[in-house]
């Protein structure tokens, strides 16, 4: 069974930095599979954050280009967001996702103004 385990998440003042890790455990070859950080403000729909491939092409939203980075340890089965510049836009409990099929159970992120 696979499962994915988010950490990093806390509390921070605007202009500060947080790195979240996501690692995968159980019978999944990540290497081969596209990890993606979402993210879920309250009241609202959950939305992509950034995506990298397994070729380690990266997609981000316009909202947190330029100041988030995400990146993957394939030895590890971990993928990592560096959030930078944080707004208290950026709260919202953050999701990794592993291929179509698997996430995390989410960390919560709070940019205090």
């Amino acid at each position: 069974q696979v499962q994915l385990v988010e950490s990093g998440g806390g509390l921070v003042q605007a202009g500060g930095s947080l790195r979240l890790s996501c690692a995968a455990s159980g019978s999944i070859f990540s290497i081969f599979n596209t990890w993606g950080w979402y993210r879920q403000a309250p009241g609202k729909r959950r939305e992509l954050v950034a995506t990298i491939t397994s070729g380690g092409s990266t997609n981000y939203a316009d909202s947190v280009k330029g100041r988030f980075t995400i990146s993957r340890d394939n030895a590890k089965d971990t993928v990592y967001l560096q959030m930078n510049s944080l707004k208290p836009e950026d709260t919202a409990v953050y999701y990794c996702k592993l291929a179509m099929d698997y996430w995390g159970k989410g960390t919560l992120v709070t940019v205090s103004p």
